[in-house]
This record gives C-alpha cells, sequence and structure tokens, in this order.
C-alpha cells in the first residue's frame, strides 16, 4: 500500500459519517424562516431580474478567437438587431483571466454598474448595452451570453418547485481532506473539460444510510479560495429532481466544519436555458438514496 493510500485510510477511518444537526425548536423555525425567504428571492429573481435564465436569449462563444465583436449590423459575432445598439458597437477580447472591452461605433457606450464607459478591464460579470445585459463567462472556455428582458421566454415562468423544508438534511461536519493536492477533469454540459481542485469528501448519514460525497473547487476565474461545491445526483435525478443532477455549496464555519444543507440544493442553470455551460456530477456522486430536499425539477425544458 503506497504511502497515500494509507494516509487517505487512516484519515477516513478516523471520520464517522455525520448526523443531522441537532437546533432547538427556535433555531429550527429562525432556519426555516431563512431557507423560504431564500426561495423566494430565487423565485423572484427568475420572475424579473435582468439576468433571469429565462431572460438568456444568444450565446457565442470565443473557441479559438480572442475577441468577438458585438453590434446590430450582420458582421458581427454576436448581432442584436435593436436600434438602441450601435452597428459596432463593442469589442470583447479575452485577457488572461479578465476581459478588455472597448466601444467601436463613436456613439456606442456600455455601463459598468451605473458607470457609463468606452473601455475597460473587467472581471467576469456582467455589462448593460441599453435594455440589454451582456454576461461575460469565463469558466476558461470564454463566451458571451446576451439577455433581454423582453425574451419571450420569460412568458414561461411557472416558479419554482421545492420539496418541504426538511431539517433532516442539514448537517455540520468536517470536511476529510484529500491527503495530497489533485487537480481532476469534471465534464460539462457543452462538452469542456473543467478543471477543479478535489479538496475532499463529506461522510453524513440519510437515515440509516451512510453517504459520501466529493467537494471540489473550480479552478476559475471568480471562484473563491474557499468556495466549495457539491455536483451530486441522488435517487430522485430524473424523477422529482433535475435529471443532470444538482448542486449545493459547502459554507465553512468558524468551528472548522462546514454548513452542508441540502434543503439549499438548487437545479444548474442549464435546467433553464440551452446557453449555459454546467458541470456535470462526477460519478462517484450519485447516490443510491434520495435526497427529498432543496429544488426539483420545475421542467422548464
Amino acid at each position: 500500500m503506497t504511502c497515500r493510500v494509507a494516509l487517505l485510510a487512516l484519515v477516513i477511518a478516523a471520520t464517522s459519517p455525520a448526523r443531522p444537526v441537532k437546533l432547538t425548536p427556535a433555531a429550527a423555525a429562525a432556519v426555516t424562516r431563512e431557507i423560504l425567504a431564500a426561495r423566494a428571492e430565487s423565485e423572484q429573481a427568475l420572475r424579473s431580474s435582468p439576468t433571469s435564465y429565462l431572460a438568456t436569449v444568444d450565446r457565442r462563444d470565443f473557441g479559438d478567437k480572442t475577441t468577438l465583436t458585438v453590434g446590430r449590423a450582420a458582421d458581427n459575432d454576436l448581432r442584436i438587431d435593436d436600434a438602441s445598439i450601435s452597428g459596432h458597437h463593442l469589442r470583447v477580447t479575452v485577457a488572461g483571466d479578465r476581459f478588455e472591452v472597448r466601444a467601436v461605433d463613436p456613439q456606442a457606450r456600455f455601463t459598468v454598474g451605473r458607470e457609463s464607459k468606452r473601455d475597460a478591464v473587467v472581471d467576469p460579470g456582467t455589462l448593460g448595452l441599453g435594455r440589454f445585459v451582456l454576461r461575460l463567462s469565463h469558466q476558461r472556455f470564454p463566451a458571451l451570453i446576451l439577455c433581454d428582458p423582453r425574451s419571450p421566454r420569460l412568458a414561461a415562468y411557472k416558479g419554482l418547485a421545492y420539496f418541504p423544508v426538511d431539517l433532516a438534511y442539514r448537517f455540520e461536519l468536517p470536511l476529510t481532506p484529500n491527503p495530497e493536492p489533485e487537480t481532476v477533469v469534471i465534464m460539462s454540459t457543452r462538452g469542456n473539460p473543467r478543471r477543479a481542485e478535489r479538496a475532499g469528501w463529506f461522510e453524513f448519514y440519510v437515515g440509516d444510510t451512510p453517504c459520501r460525497l466529493e467537494a471540489s473547487r473550480l479552478l476559475e476565474p471568480g471562484v473563491g479560495e474557499d468556495g466549495l461545491s457539491v455536483f451530486f445526483r441522488d435517487a430522485t435525478s430524473g424523477h422529482e429532481s433535475y435529471a443532470l443532477g444538482r448542486y449545493v455549496e459547502a459554507r465553512r464555519l468558524a468551528s472548522g466544519n462546514y454548513l452542508l444543507d441540502f434543503n439549499a440544493a438548487y437545479n444548474p442553470a442549464c435546467a433553464f436555458s440551452p446557453h449555459y455551460n454546467c458541470p456535470i456530477p462526477p460519478k462517484g456522486n450519485t447516490l443510491a438514496v434520495a435526497i427529498r430536499a432543496g429544488e426539483k425539477d420545475s421542467h422548464y425544458h
């Protein structure tokens, strides 16, 4: 047995699966209110946010190009056929982990936050172009995603479906760390291999069944050093919940443990729009048990 395998075996053996958090009735009521409030915010964002997944109308990947053009003229890489957009409005260039954005036609401008600009170097995020929002997506496979608050798909809004709040799926638990730094590939819905750090594993009980899920941090611009995600499938996937799987974020606590609450499990953006590139849960993160917590499949496709 190699030293690494032996160390991993010792670390795993020393960690027993976590049971759900024990809360007082008052604390349970407060947590439930927080979960319901977060769900209401998510529904409101899907219904009316300028960057709602239902507002997306187009996408252009950079592919082998370093620069894409945006404008009303037919020769642009991303065409916006609207009178408020100049014929040649923007040139967007990938600059390492950031983007250089420059207005082309003399009258063309864009907004970063509330500031009107003609050129800027920005992190992955959004720009305003009149009523439109242009998302600058990096993920090491950069793309431009266009959102239109007049998208006809917004009329298809029908809310979000959730399992009832169940605090039996809320855990405060340690991360079983990966003994050595390890970079893995997580495939995505557009066929791109995305690099991630395999940080370790969370172990917990669902009822009397011990479960284990890998936690990873995508090695992409905009992902924080402490950002740990769990991409998973379970027995509800493709039935009650979205077939691809769901995501849940692990939040580090002051104690050094993590909060892993499956009531906050959510569907990827590609559950609502084909214009997104979503991580596919690794095969090892498929649970035989049902996680009846968090977001269900609302069937927007």
